[in-house]
């Protein structure tokens, strides 16, 4: 058994692909949602080219006698050698269902004011995962800065850059799609807030205060709070 083989389970319904191992004993499925389920080795089986989810498994015996299909790869190489590919669930806080984003700017040595440069981070401080689009404008036309997913109570680095970029930067927008995974979830607008950036404030030292995301004073944009969007900031 190796990462890449289609297995089933033997004690219960479902299979998918080996996505890895944790440990001695213990694979990692991916089904067909795309999440990873340990399982015992000796609770899942290769099945080849058979699709698990198509209905037409064959029955090789009874399922309690089956034997797991191991190659010579496998004997020679422990489960515990190969990448831990398992990812827990992100956990949800008290108060986190009102939507709640932010965007950070962060001087990389706020003692150095006057040289640094800057990185800059979505903050996601709800229970909902989004899905983002960080953009910039130079008149009418946009250009896309950074886009992807951020998991919830998390937040996401988006790039970094100096004074020299201010002005490109000056005129930005913040679009998301808020929703969760596994369970059902109240429906949350999509999120459209445009930004204007006072490049003046990066060269002030009062500007970047102490926070809740960073350990460093930052300069931070509220995007929406408590499920009330900031159209313009």
């Amino acid at each position: 058994m190796k990462i890449g083989d289609q297995v089933r389970f033997l004690s219960e319904v479902g299979g998918g692909r080996v996505a890895g191992f944790q440990g001695k004993g213990i694979v990692l499925v991916e089904d067909k949602d795309g999440f990873e389920v340990p399982m015992r080795v000796s609770d899942v089986v290769v099945i080849g080219d058979e699709s698990y989810d198509t209905g037409r498994m064959i029955q090789k015996g009874n399922a309690q006698n089956s034997v797991p299909v191991i190659d010579e790869e496998e004997k020679e190489t422990e489960p515990a050698d190969k990448p831990v590919t398992f990812k827990a669930k992100p956990e949800e806080r008290a108060g986190g269902d009102r939507l709640s984003a932010y965007l950070a700017f962060v001087p990389m040595d706020v003692k150095e004011l006057s040289q640094t440069r800057f990185e800059s981070y979505l903050v996601n401080d709800s229970n909902y995962y989004m899905r983002y689009v960080y953009m910039t404008a130079e008149g009418n036309a946009w250009t896309v800065r950074a886009t992807g997913e951020i998991e919830p109570n998390t937040k996401e680095f988006l790039e970094e850059f100096g004074r020299e970029d201010l002005n490109t930067l000056e005129h930005g927008c913040v679009q998301m799609v808020a929703y969760k995974r596994d369970k059902p979830f109240l429906l949350k607008p999509v999120v459209n807030a445009q930004v204007r950036l006072d490049p003046v404030k990066f060269y002030k030292l009062h500007t970047f205060r102490e926070n809740d995301f960073f350990e460093q004073p930052a300069l931070i944009y509220t995007i929406i709070e408590n499920d009330v969007q900031k159209v313009k900031l």
